[in-house]
């Protein structure tokens, strides 16, 4: 049986996030911090998925693992390309040192654009 309520709340955490990111994104922020509310966003939203089939929820902040272990294909079309970008935004990127990099505006465009629509795809899916 599902669990909507569950669901919804990992769901309106990651709202909370992506909201942030596109409000940071659209003020021309830091794309560091843009970054991780992207990753943050992204990574609550498929968790919500895991909610919502009583999945128990990996203590992972790989996006691709995450994916790869609930039905998120079945909701909507993954980009492994950009779940590997956005899960560097917060595994690799996050601290200084020699893989620091600031994140390229357009590159996150594109996790935006993504995130948006999983976060699209998945909403209805939970409310349905």
């Amino acid at each position: 049986m599902a669990n909507k309520q569950y669901a919804q709340e990992w769901l309106e955490l990651a709202k909370h996030n992506l909201e942030a990111a596109e409000l940071l994104y659209n003020s021309e922020h830091y794309t560091d911090v843009i970054a991780i509310e992207l990753h943050q966003a992204i990574e609550k939203t498929i968790k919500a998925v895991y909610a919502y089939h009583n999945i128990k929820i990996v203590k992972t902040h790989n996006l691709i693992r995450l994916a790869n272990n609930c039905e998120l294909s079945q909701i909507v079309q993954t980009d492994y390309n950009l779940m590997e970008i956005a899960s560097d935004y917060y595994t690799e990127n996050r601290y200084p040192g020699a893989t620091y990099q600031m994140p390229e505006r357009d590159e996150l465009e594109n996790v935006l654009n993504f995130a948006r629509n999983l976060y699209e795809k998945v909403n209805p899916y939970i409310s349905d």
